[in-house]
């Protein structure tokens, strides 16, 4: 949601010759059993629908000249309770996207919302860089890791024009909890800032790869504008976050959230979270990311006050 209120606040993307182009239409597609999305804008469509579904994917691919951000997926802690229904969504929904715009015959552009979950293992480095090799410890990493090289390959045959984002965890993500192995890290800021007490999985010297919810969108369309020729023949890129700890980012909140009454921070081991977030990289080199002009993660503070602002006032 917050992509696609960036984009209609732009009024603009880079077409298919690098120069801006008017968006007049933004398409929000989304399962049937999610709330009402609140777009007012007589630019958004919303559809419903199932991403597993061929003919559903190939009725919403309808635009030579349309760009795909494809952000859907069964996160993390789900993918793992339910590989099939993961494989379902997160490769064959790729797939049936990919061969979509493939024959559109347009080499549209395509920016795929990868995760740092494909990196893992007990060899993984710190920071992570973009030529460490992949050894995912989850079946949502293994499901972006192969759409990585799918979006590789489309790219390579001039099939899409693939752009792979992999995205640290995202702060601080609105709404209720998921199933999302990593809804603990937004939930230590939501849930107290709500009132509500949060009884952490992990310890609260877990350390994280995080970024900021504003800034990860607008570096998903930074991404998308950036000159193909820029990214060569490999188009999976590590976007900028910052290492920070649990206890980094409670001390955080009670610094930003003044006189609010916060809820309790607590902690309630969890050894099935406990075990992938222990797989999961502790930072990551973004040096190409900052030289293709993506921007820099902000810090806690600053992320705090803006979902403040954003959500909560």
């Amino acid at each position: 949601m917050r992509v696609a209120t960036r984009i209609l606040d732009r009024g603009s993307l880079a077409g298919s010759s690098g120069a801006p182009e008017k968006v007049d239409e933004v398409v929000l597609f989304d399962t049937p059993s999610t709330a009402p999305l609140p777009f007012s804008d007589p630019r958004v469509k919303v559809v419903r629908g199932d991403i597993s579904d061929r003919e559903t994917v190939k009725r919403l691919v309808d635009r030579p000249d349309m760009s795909v951000f494809h952000l859907a997926s069964v996160v993390s802690g789900g993918a793992e309770l339910d590989f099939d229904l993961a494989m379902r969504v997160n490769l064959d929904g790729h797939l049936h996207l990919l061969e979509a715009l493939r024959a559109l015959k347009s080499r549209p552009r395509h920016i795929f919302a990868s995760s740092i979950a494909v990196y893992g293992g007990t060899q993984i480095p710190n920071p992570v860089m973009e030529s460490t090799r992949q050894n995912p410890q989850t079946t949502y990493g293994m499901t972006k890791s192969v759409g990585e090289l799918l979006v590789n390959d489309y790219a390579r045959k001039g099939f899409v024009d693939g752009r792979s984002a992999r995205l640290p965890a995202v702060i601080v993500r609105p709404g209720a909890p998921n199933k999302a192995a990593s809804s603990f890290v937004s939930g230590i800021i939501r849930e107290p800032l709500n009132g509500v007490d949060i009884p952490l999985p992990v310890g609260l010297d877990t350390t994280m790869a995080v970024a900021g919810y504003r800034t990860v969108a607008e570096n998903l369309i930074e991404l998308h504008d950036v000159d193909a020729a820029k990214l060569l023949d490999d188009r999976a890129i590590n976007l900028p976050s910052r290492t920070v700890s649990l206890a980094e980012m409670a001390g955080s909140l009670k610094r930003v959230s003044g006189s609010r009454t916060l809820g309790k921070i607590s902690v309630a081991s969890d050894p099935f979270v406990e075990k992938i977030v222990a797989g999961w990289p502790l930072g990551l080199d973004a040096a190409r990311a900052k030289s293709l002009g993506l921007t820099q993660a902000a810090d806690l503070d600053t992320v705090i006050g803006e979902y403040i602002a954003d959500y909560l006032k």
